[in-house]
């Protein structure tokens, strides 16, 4: 029997060799004993595997690897991956088979520990259990999964800047950050699909940048109008990158979430606020110009009018015009209530 301590690791680690295979994994365990029973196990497991056949026992690494290569095309997909990156330090090493309630619920308090959301935890823990789910359905490799529970949201969450604090906010961002910050603002589009942008989706000619739909959310090709401010902020960029418009000292920017947004936000005096936020901002500005909830719906590129409503009660004033001509061209007679008799329709 070969049990190990690894530096890196709380848990004791089994390595062992069957027909010539190495097999080495954590065991998920502190304790010596829990430790020796698991090797037993794995050890008459493989044994009945060599004998019997059945279904070998599968390493979270390997779900973690056949997943990014299936899911690929994602739109998502570098979320996926820092998600697998948070997740690797507790789920290294594991059998897929033994990732059960228990564990789900040590992830679940070891991520919000962190002082993250209930987002951000809910985030993960979908990404687990879609891993999960593939892994019985699809990859046929476990028999069940355990429940994942997802932590309470706050929903249809609508966070923007005014236009005061928006300019407030740009003047303090580091001039890369401005540049996408703002072009963010006048365009509405996410921030993966400004972070990527490349001059080869741009025609300032016509005034309009294309975003293809293996890279839009919901999978459908998007023609963004530009504002001659918005093109002026992409001729800033002129020259800076043969492929990428936005870039940070002559590389593509791979994150904005980084220190210099938040101490730009701190400067501003702008608390509780995303990068995503700034689509919110876009669309709020929108309804403020009394742009029409369907005309909203197709710049954006959202696949239902249900996720322009959040944005309607903001700003009712783009509803009164239409009342207005409403109440002009319908005429029912007057009626006095006092007397409850008809008067004469003017």
């Amino acid at each position: 029997m070969s049990l190990y301590k690894r530096k890196d690791s709380p848990h004791w680690w089994i390595k062992l060799s069957h027909d010539g295979r190495a097999i080495q994994r954590s065991t998920g365990t502190a304790d010596r004993k829990k430790a020796r029973e698991y090797h037993d196990k794995l050890k008459a497991e493989q044994w009945d595997l060599a004998r019997l056949g059945g279904k070998p026992s599968r390493m979270w690494e390997e779900a973690v690897l056949r997943w990014l290569s299936e899911k690929s095309h994602k739109a998502s997909i570098e979320d996926d991956r820092r998600n697998f990156r948070w997740l690797h330090s507790h789920l290294s090493g594991v059998a897929v088979d033994r990732i059960d309630r228990n564990r789900v619920d040590e992830i679940t308090l070891a991520r919000k520990s962190g002082g993250v959301s209930n987002g951000t935890v809910n985030r993960t823990l979908a990404l687990l259990r879609a891993v999960l789910r593939s892994a019985v359905h699809d990859w046929e490799w476990i028999e069940r999964t355990p429940r994942v529970r997802l932590l309470p949201e706050a929903k249809g969450r609508v966070r923007y800047l005014s236009q005061a604090e928006a300019i407030k906010l740009l003047r303090e961002l580091p001039p890369h950050l401005a540049g996408m910050a703002k072009f963010s603002m006048l365009t509405g589009l996410r921030q993966r699909n400004v972070r990527e942008l490349r001059w080869s989706q741009v025609d300032l000619d016509r005034g309009h940048v294309w975003i293809h739909a293996e890279d839009a959310k919901a999978r459908k090709g998007i023609a963004t109008p530009l504002t001659g401010e918005a093109v002026e902020v992409v001729r800033a960029q002129a020259g800076k990158h043969a492929e990428f418009v936005f870039t940070y000292r002559g590389e593509p920017v791979r994150w904005v979430n980084n220190s210099g947004w938040k101490s730009a936000l701190r400067r501003a005096g702008i608390q509780n606020f995303r990068w995503h936020d700034l689509r919110h901002t876009w669309a709020t500005m929108h309804m403020v110009a009394e742009t029409p909830l369907h005309v909203l719906q197709q710049l954006g590129g959202w696949s239902s009018a249900q996720m322009t409503q959040r944005y309607a009660h903001l700003t009712p004033g783009h509803l009164a015009s239409h009342v207005k001509a409403f109440g002009e061209r319908v005429n029912l007679g007057r009626y006095d209530l006092a007397t409850q008799k008809e008067g004469q329709s003017s």
